[in-house]
Order: C-alpha cells, then structure tokens, then sequence
C-alpha cells in the first residue's frame, strides 16, 4: 500500500513538473497581450493556444495556488517557450512594456494632449501633439488603445486618426471629403450636448431642423470652446454675455455649422448624423436630473424652462 502511494505520489510529482516545465529549449519570443479584466482561466487558454505552456489548467491551478491571480497586469509581454509556466506567470506581474490609454468622448485636443501627458509615454511631446493635430480636431478617435511606451508623438496621431477612419468605414464608405467634414463637425457638436443614442439622434434631428430653415443652431458647447479653458476647466458652463463672443465658432451669431469640429466625437454621435431621428422639435434643454426636454416652438420652450430650470 506505501509502495502504490509513494508511485502515486512520484507520478503526481513527476506529472505536474512535466506540465510546468518549458516547452522547448530553443527561444522563439511571441508578443502576448493581456486584455483588461481577462480573466486567469482565459489567459492560460490564450497561452496555451500560443503555444507557450503546456496546460492551461496547470498555468490557473499555479496562478492560483501562488495567489497571483490579483496580481496579473493588463498590457502586453514579451514571452518565449523556454521560459516555462512559472517564470511566465511571474512575468506576467512584473509590469508590462505598453501603456493603456482611455481617450473620452468629447474631449478636445488639448484635453488629449494634457491627459496623455500625464501618462507613462516615454517620449510623448504635448507641445508636438497639439503643432501635429492642428487642423485634426474631430478625427482624434476617442477609445481606449494598447500602445508601446516608446511610441513616437507623430507615430500616436497617426494612430488615432487611422482608427477614426477605419470607425468611419463601418458607418458609411461612400462619403465625400465635404460629406465627411460636415458629418464630423455635427457629430462634434451633439457629442457635446447629448449623453446615449438616443439623445443623440433626437438632438441630430432638431439641429438639422435648424440648419434647414437657415437658424442659428445655437449650441451652448461652441461658446464653450471658445472660452476655451477657464480657471482650469475647459468645458465651463458658458455665460449669457458669451452670446456675443465674437468667432466664426459662435452658433449664435452665425448661422450654420461652426467652420471646424469643436471637439473628438465618439461612434455613437458619427451614427446620430448619419441617421438622426426626424422630428418636429426646434428647441432643446437639459434639466438638472439629466434629462432633455424638447419642444416644438419658442413658446413650449420657454414653458420647459419654467417648468424644469427654475
């Protein structure tokens, strides 16, 4: 009996050191990216499909049994089949070689460049970013994006902007350059003044009611932008005097579309212009709670305010 379970205990032994162990002696490196909130099981799966370990079972029972589950990074690795699975599950904690980056919705470009500023970019160059993007605003696409600490900043625009174009493509390939701009700049200003798709369509509607009768959109946001940032904040809430700011971006002195984008839209507001929600509505405001009210004339407009804003 002590015999069967020395040989049992030998095979277990024996059997997991095999099932741990490197899967060759010849170093071939692979890129290995670990997304954010995959979980362990998923990760030895991917590892194992790799060809990096040998079981995904064993990389989870290891993973849990040295309690490093809470410790595995999101980002990406350099990893290799000599290396075996403890030393890549070690690995997999000691920090990773990118940085993720989350861009909002609606930010300008100057917010991108001071958030990505902040960030672990070893060679990033706010000053460069905004030179660069010049004439880019509305085509930095607002995600969040896996990128190498040493990417260059040009090499950073460039990617934001190829994304922009391959989320346009999905939306609509057949779109004119006048099309396009036209499109980014009324996706940047409903990015601005709704929250949800379904806002978003409904405020499409009103400003391209607007825009068809010759009225002034009348976009709160646009004052907004030209105050540009104000004690730190680059969104302030605009004044009533800001109605007479004097800029080819202010909708309430001039009638149509602001010359430029105001801001980065997301592919909800892209989707709102292309197919926004027609309607009779002329006037819009948002309430406290977060809601918007929408109203067809001045008159039911003005009782919206009463009602909701004082």
């Amino acid at each position: 009996m002590l015999t069967f379970a020395a040989i049992a205990a030998a095979a277990l032994y024996f059997g997991t050191q095999y099932l741990l162990s490197p899967i060759t002696t010849s170093i071939e490196e692979q890129r290995f990216v670990v997304s954010k909130g995959q979980g362990v099981a998923t990760i030895g799966a991917d590892l194992e499909e790799a060809q990096l370990i040998r079981s995904k079972y064993a990389f989870r029972a290891y993973v849990q049994f040295k309690q490093l589950d809470k410790k595995i990074q999101a980002g990406s690795f350099t990893l290799d089949q000599t290396q075996g699975t403890p030393d890549i599950a070690q690995t997999l904690t000691e920090g990773t070689e990118d940085v993720w980056i989350t861009l909002l919705e609606g930010w300008r470009r100057e917010e991108i460049a001071e958030y990505l500023q902040a960030t672990d970019l070893e060679v990033f160059d706010a000053a460069q970013f905004l030179e660069i993007t010049a004439t880019s605003e509305g085509y930095l696409f607002p995600d969040t994006y896996l990128v190498p600490k040493e990417i260059t900043t040009e090499a950073l625009v460039n990617l934001l902007v190829r994304t922009f174009e391959q989320k346009l493509a999905t939306i609509d390939e057949d779109l004119t350059p006048a099309e396009i701009k036209r499109l980014v700049i009324l996706a940047s200003l409903i990015e601005r003044e709704a929250r949800g798709s379904t806002q978003m369509q409904h405020v499409a509607g009103i400003l391209e009611n607007r825009l068809e009768i010759g009225m002034a959109l009348q976009v709160d946001a646009t004052l907004q932008y030209i105050r540009g940032n104000v004690a730190g904040e680059w969104w302030a809430p605009p004044r009533s005097s800001d109605k007479d700011l004097v800029s080819s971006f202010n909708t309430y002195l001039n009638p149509g579309l602001p010359p430029r984008p105001i801001a980065n839209p997301g592919i909800s507001a892209l989707r709102a212009v292309v197919k926004p929600l027609a309607n009779d509505d002329f006037f819009y405001l948002h309430a406290p709670s977060g809601e918007v009210y929408y109203a067809e004339d001045y008159d039911a407009h003005l009782q919206n305010i009463a009602r909701y804003l004082q």
